[in-house]
């Protein structure tokens, strides 16, 4: 746990450099925005931010590869850092503060720490492999993390991103007879459905389509607060391509109300580590 605790330690440092840097283009009049090939918006700040964090790696952590989202995979090996540099774009350009950093560590298949870093909600959150999860502004103004203990779907809360994708992947029916079994649902959507889900504020957050970069720091967050986190198709980890995250009591429920169990998968592996997929 020494050296995932150095490992975390260097997460907050990195995030620290990057919420300065992220805050100061929020709202910014001159912000750069351009369309990438997939059509989603990439902004100056995306890219000034992941080549911020990779200059930390590359004088903490030479070694280690490096894939993110702006600048691809570099570098090879058991270790891979895996950078989303600002998940929640649309949001950032479009002044919504719903927007953060997330980092994430890979060994041998496994994600073993993960840091979540909100500057504009000033809410931060991370874990590491056995030592637990925790939300605060610092390692020393923490508050550890506990998934709710909600059991019956009837009383469940689901925070999600958009139905656009579950229509487009052919599983609008499930999703919309999840949510006439639950309580309540609400669309907080990207990096903070999870995060809630592992603080106990809502018990399930789902979404049909994603990158690797877009969970692999929500992992540890969710499963050391006691949660579950998988592929709809009910793999652990964040190498299937979509995600559902749960406190651990609800997911077979509410995989069964999905009926994706059986559906094709969508892989996301890990870019030249052949991991998890």
């Amino acid at each position: 746990m020494t050296r995932l605790s150095d490992d975390l330690h260097l997460a907050h440092l990195m995030a620290e450099a990057v919420d300065e840097l992220t805050l100061s283009r929020f709202r910014a009049a001159d912000l750069q925005v351009e369309t990438k090939p997939d059509l989603t918006p990439v902004t100056d700040a995306d890219k000034r931010a992941e080549e911020s964090i990779r200059g930390h790696l590359s004088r903490a952590r030479p070694r280690d590869a490096v894939y993110g989202e702006e600048f691809g995979s570099t570098g090879s090996g058991d270790r891979h850092w895996v950078i989303d540099p600002i998940d929640g774009t649309k949001n950032f350009v479009r002044g919504v503060p719903v927007w953060a950093t997330l980092i994430g560590l890979v060994e041998d298949g496994e994600v073993v720490v993960g840091m979540v870093s909100a500057p504009a909600l000033n809410r931060r959150w991370w874990a590491a492999k056995g030592g637990g999860s925790y939300t605060g502004r610092s390692l020393s103004q923490a508050r550890r993390l506990q998934v709710s203990r909600v059991s019956k779907l009837s009383d469940a809360s689901l925070s999600y991103s958009s139905l656009t994708g579950w229509r487009e992947r052919g599983w609008m029916d499930g999703m919309l007879d999840l949510q006439q079994k639950l309580w309540r649902s609400r669309a907080y959507g990207d990096f903070w459905s999870y995060a809630m889900v592992a603080e106990g504020a809502v018990d399930l957050a789902a979404e049909p389509e994603l990158n690797l970069y877009d969970m692999a720091a929500l992992v540890p967050i969710v499963t050391e607060a006691g949660g579950r986190f998988t592929s709809l198709q009910g793999e652990d980890g964040p190498f299937g391509g979509n995600a559902i995250a749960s406190n651990s009591l609800l997911h077979e429920q509410a995989l069964d109300a999905l009926g994706t169990l059986g559906s094709q998968r969508t892989p996301t592996p890990l870019p030249g580590a052949g991991s998890g997929a």
